[in-house]
């Protein structure tokens, strides 16, 4: 969710928050983007009635009225912290683990360490990825081999009807263009063995990955024989959710055909520093049925016990308010959940303080997100290593904990 949703007006209620809606905060706030709205500190109640649902209880707000039914499939997190008060450290933090530097997805880390499931596809797919604060950075595999790297289909938060991999067509007959890719391939090999440079080795790999894909790959983007009321489950055919509800759609044939990890993305639409209520509710509408369509789907095909779904974004917003009637960013404290994949259904782990500013209790950092993650998928995050320039490097550098109290 690309550009930060709010926390406290989504998954974790605050009765206080709203009690005092238009008071002073009563403890110093962080160093924010805004120097204005931190002297200010007012705080600003959430303008969404928030409810308890399921056998669970567990709060969710009226901005995701659907996946709320999905509720005692949820592993809320509310303690979650990351490094970064701006888009670019935050988004580059919670996909790759480093702020500033280079370094391998997550999603490249879990492709290399797992391998590949399906040998005609690739281990990594980012469906729509970001075009802006780090790009191709945040799917990229730094200086794991070249082909952990993810491949994109979309782009910006975007997937046309029909939407497909770049040149996934063959320009040539299959016999003519199998005496290319041989006569490529043979060059690429022997340029290969004179110089050992690495990234020959991963466009050998990446061209006979190509050539497998322009076979295997059209079936699984191909939605056409999917059943109405599934698309329907997605909300495929309304305007409000048709983009997202495709990309969740084609992340679950994607994921039902052996692709390890799908990365999946809304633009930066997140960032409501004004105007709260209208960006908000426009974006919540976009993804709400769409994400417990794709739950609902994943659990009644029986893949939702070992698929771990997660959703979030790079940091929550700010419980004061910013300007007239919107909420700045917030890595202090916030909230992202799982479903599926070995984590507690129907549980709430961690709290932020009684207005939701700062994570008090059973603190949660990207690093430690990430640790869980990797932990789940079947691997030590601190054995799970690649030696570059000298040294071992891991995802969670020299950090991270697995969070036992949300295992299953």
């Amino acid at each position: 969710m690309h550009g930060g949703p709010s926390h406290v007006d989504t998954f974790d209620y605050k009765p206080e928050l709203q009690k005092r809606d238009g008071q002073r905060l009563p403890f110093s706030p962080a160093k924010n983007l805004d120097p204005t709205a931190t002297r200010q500190a007012k705080l600003m109640g959430s303008p969404w009635e928030f409810s308890q649902h399921g056998e669970s209880g567990l709060w969710v707000s009226e901005l995701f009225p659907e996946v709320a039914k999905m509720s005692d499939d949820l592993c809320v997190i509310r303690s979650m912290q990351s490094k970064g008060q701006s888009h670019g450290q935050a988004v580059c933090m919670l996909h790759t683990g480093s702020d500033n530097f280079v370094r391998p997805s997550v999603g490249s880390w879990v492709s290399y360490g797992l391998g590949t499931e399906n040998h005609d596809l690739p281990g990594f797919v980012s469906i729509s990825p970001s075009a802006t604060h780090g790009g191709p950075r945040n799917y990229g595999p730094a200086f794991l081999p070249a082909a952990n790297q993810a491949t994109t289909i979309g782009s910006n938060g975007k997937l046309e009807s029909g939407a497909n991999f770049d040149f996934l067509s063959p320009q040539s007959g299959s016999d003519v263009q199998a005496k290319k890719l041989a006569f490529l391939q043979q060059m690429n090999r022997q340029h290969f063995e004179k110089t050992q440079y690495a990234p020959v080795e991963g466009m050998i790999e990446s061209m006979e990955m190509a050539f497998r894909m322009q076979t295997s790959a059209p079936d699984v983007i191909d939605t056409a024989d999917e059943p109405n009321h599934i698309k329907e489950m997605y909300g495929i055919g309304t305007d409000e959710t048709d983009t997202f509800g495709r990309q969740c759609l084609l992340a679950r044939r994607f994921a039902e055909s052996g692709v390890r990890y799908l990365q999946v993305s809304t633009p930066n639409v997140w960032d409501q520093h004004g105007n709260l209520v209208k960006g908000h509710e426009k974006n919540s509408l976009a993804v709400d049925k769409p994400i417990a369509g794709l739950l609902a789907d994943l659990k009644q095909r029986g893949m939702l016990e070992d698929t771990l779904v997660v959703w979030g974004g790079e940091f929550g917003r700010t419980p004061i308010v910013q300007g007239a009637n919107g909420r700045d960013h917030n890595p202090q404290g916030f909230t992202m959940w799982m479903a599926g994949g070995g984590v507690k259904g129907g549980y709430a782990h961690g709290e932020t303080d009684e207005f939701g500013y700062y994570a008090v209790k059973d603190k949660v950092h990207m690093h430690d997100l990430h640790a869980t993650i990797l932990h789940l998928m079947g691997m030590d995050h601190e054995r799970l290593t690649y030696r570059y320039a000298g040294r071992d490097f891991r995802l969670t550098d020299v950090y991270g904990e697995v969070v036992k109290g949300i295992l299953a």
